[in-house]
């Protein structure tokens, strides 16, 4: 009698699938815990663009409001910016078939962008301000309490390199953070997650990806650059964007140089008297005078 052995490879791979979720969800729980993301009563709204990365996040949420220590609201919000073959019924099919609470913002920003921007310049800049505007707007009509985006681990990593190589300064963004006017709380779930995690859990969901054709083929944007540059970091560092991303939470300002942050003048000051500025100083200089 011959014996048919299961193949395991479909054994195999419902396991590494199962691993994954269940690394995403810890990453995202700890996430929201670690920084406060979503407290009893808020009313969330997930900006959900057709991208691999808010699906995951749409997702994500999903799994951990069904048994979340408190109790909050999600709602799936995309803005149809009226780009040209746009697939407009991809978004409201998925969702509904989802069951979840949804609305579609339609606002032509697309004709705008094109209008003002040159061609061959870079779009993302204003194409990001104006959506920015729109769902701002949605979320003060709505009661929003958070706006969550899909930002990732690795998009924190390349906005800290964007905003030391072209901007001189120590940034990048951040987990939760309150917008310029006041009024709204962003959250970003996803900040601890690795591209490359998402892209295999939308791969594994089959999710109904939308790409992005407004800028989708300019060759010069600043952040492509910056992707490349981590991306073979990463194929010859294994381990390097991770590193990076932790030290994100560990800032020491005492070995930085920002005296705003830290008190280098008190540092080993040995009277009260006043310090003298850079004025006093300079005016000794022979080249001065």
């Amino acid at each position: 009698m011959t014996l048919l052995l299961q193949d395991p490879v479909p054994r195999k791979q419902a396991h590494e699938r199962h691993k994954l979720a269940k690394r995403l969800r810890r990453q995202v729980g700890q996430a929201i815990a670690d920084y406060g993301m979503i407290e009893d009563g808020d009313k969330v709204m997930v900006c959900l663009s057709g991208g691999k990365d808010s699906y995951t996040m749409l997702d994500l949420l999903l799994q951990l409001q069904k048994k979340a220590p408190v109790r909050f609201e999600l709602v799936a919000v995309n803005l149809d910016q009226k780009q040209p073959g746009f697939p407009e019924h991809v978004l409201p099919d998925y969702l509904a078939s989802l069951g979840v609470a949804y609305t579609i913002i339609e606002q032509d920003t697309y004709s705008v962008v094109k209008r003002v921007v040159p061609e061959g310049k870079t779009m993302c800049s204003l194409c990001s301000r104006l959506r920015r505007g729109a769902l701002y707007q949605h979320a003060k009509d709505h009661g929003f309490t958070k706006i969550a985006l899909g930002h990732h681990r690795d998009d924190l990593v390349a906005t800290f390199f964007m905003n030391l190589f072209f901007h001189a300064k120590l940034a990048t963004m951040p987990p939760k953070l309150r917008s310029d006017d006041g009024e709204h709380l962003m959250i970003r779930p996803l900040a601890t997650v690795r591209e490359a995690d998402i892209a295999e859990y939308a791969e594994w969901k089959r999710f109904p990806i939308i790409p992005c054709t407004l800028c989708g083929s300019q060759e010069n944007l600043l952040r492509k650059q910056v992707g490349k540059m981590m991306a073979q970091w990463e194929k010859d560092h294994p381990g390097r964007i991770d590193t990076i991303a932790r030290s994100l939470a560990d800032v020491r300002p005492s070995q930085l140089a920002d005296p705003s942050l830290f008190d280098f003048a008190a540092l080993g000051r040995q009277t009260d008297s006043p310090l003298p500025d850079a004025h006093a100083w300079l005016s000794s200089d022979p080249e001065q005078q």
